[in-house]
């Protein structure tokens, strides 16, 4: 590759987030379809929690013949229906056990403009005949679904006024609606050179700045729901999140270390420019949990009907293996925003680098994720 030429332009254009960021679509080696088994993964593990409190909204209605879903975040690939597929079959299976018909199903799948509905929508026949065949080998008839997408932001309203029952999002929350104001210099020149996000080095404007876009977009989230959501309606989110509230705890600095890491070598190499790097922030954010406690309260619309953490290994037993498929992961969540903000020619190389640091680090020790699991229900 040739050496970066750098431009005589001004710091870069803060980035678009809801034009920019996508998981990337269909079934390529790159693909999220294809390099999101860590995220399934978490859900197998966190997903009974969330379907227990649809099946209790479900249950406490007055009337039972709708039930309006919609997944925040549904991104696409084998993922975007299973937790969905989950809720309405024990839903079904509730409604059996009790001998009264089961609701109607009106599901929304919701994601930023630029996901790759297409490849959800091409699932849908296979998903509704799995789903079909598992409620008839129980006995019961097949559930009337209604499916729909939904391209928008879920920081701001999506729905009319008290239509939903039960909002879910998964792997979806951590992700900011912007990149934070307040993360360069009255010059215009990064505070936090050389880093992607908050590290143990940066500056205490930088915590200042993600949290308070934090702040910001979870309260616009709390109030689009709140009006959203019939009374006694509820929401499950399963998030990456801080175990302590320092923010570079290392189960959520590891991977932006290595990416920054990374970036450092292809600058030392001439295939980017250092400036580039620096101008280079991404709209991310772990939460703590009383930080999530403290936004709830702020907000008042909502009481907090369980919040866990989970501290979830992803160590196959080979770190040569694990490198790869989390490498593969990353690539699969970041190539989008990383490749609009330094050109998609740098993609294969820097992964590369990635893989090799990142399988270092697995050799020496076992990498955690930390993850928050919130169901909140709409009380006022």
């Amino acid at each position: 590759m040739a050496p970066y030429e750098p431009s005589s332009s001004t710091r870069a254009v803060r980035m678009d987030v809801e034009s920019v960021l996508h998981m990337n679509g269909g079934l390529g080696e790159t693909g999220y379809a294809l390099n999101s088994s860590l995220q399934k993964k978490t859900l197998e593990v966190m997903k009974h929690i969330i379907v227990d409190s649809a099946v209790k909204t479900c249950v406490a209605k007055a009337t039972r013949e709708r039930f309006t879903i919609v997944d925040l975040g549904c991104s696409s690939g084998t993922n975007s229906l299973l937790l969905v597929g989950e809720i309405i079959r024990a839903i079904h299976e509730r409604a059996q056990q009790w001998a009264t018909p089961a609701p109607e199903f009106m599901v929304f799948l919701n994601d930023l403009p630029t996901n790759d509905f297409n490849s959800i929508f091409l699932t849908l026949p296979d998903f509704t005949n799995k789903l079909k065949l598992s409620v008839e080998l129980q006995g019961g008839c097949a559930p009337s679904v209604c499916l729909s997408g939904l391209p928008g932001s879920f920081y701001g309203r999506l729905f009319p006024t008290n239509t939903l029952d039960f909002v879910c999002s998964f792997y979806s929350m951590h992700w900011l609606s912007q990149v934070p104001e307040g993360l360069v210099d009255g010059s215009g020149m990064s505070i936090n050179k050389g880093k992607t996000y908050i590290c143990s080095t940066s500056p205490p404007a930088v915590l200042s700045a993600y949290f308070n876009q934090f702040r910001k977009d979870f309260s616009v989230f709390l109030k689009s729901r709140s009006a959203e959501l019939q009374f006694g309606g509820r929401i499950g989110i399963a998030m990456l999140g801080r175990e302590s509230e320092d923010h570079s705890d290392r189960s959520t600095a590891i991977l932006w270390d290595v990416l920054d890491q990374s970036f450092a070598i292809l600058a030392s190499q001439e295939m980017i420019d250092e400036e580039k790097v620096n101008e280079y922030d991404v709209p991310f954010y772990a939460p703590s949990r009383k930080e999530i406690e403290s936004e709830v309260l702020r907000d008042g619309s909502f009481t907090i009907e369980s919040m866990e953490n989970y501290e979830l290994k992803t160590s196959t037993g080979d770190p040569k293996e694990d490198a790869r498929i989390t490498s593969m992961a990353i690539r699969a969540i970041q190539e989008s925003m990383i490749s609009h903000h330094f050109g998609e020619e740098i993609l294969d190389s820097l992964f590369q680098i990635y893989n090799g640091l990142l399988g270092e680090v697995m050799v020496k020790e076992e990498i955690t994720s930390s993850h928050l699991l919130v169901v909140l229900k709409k009380s006022s």
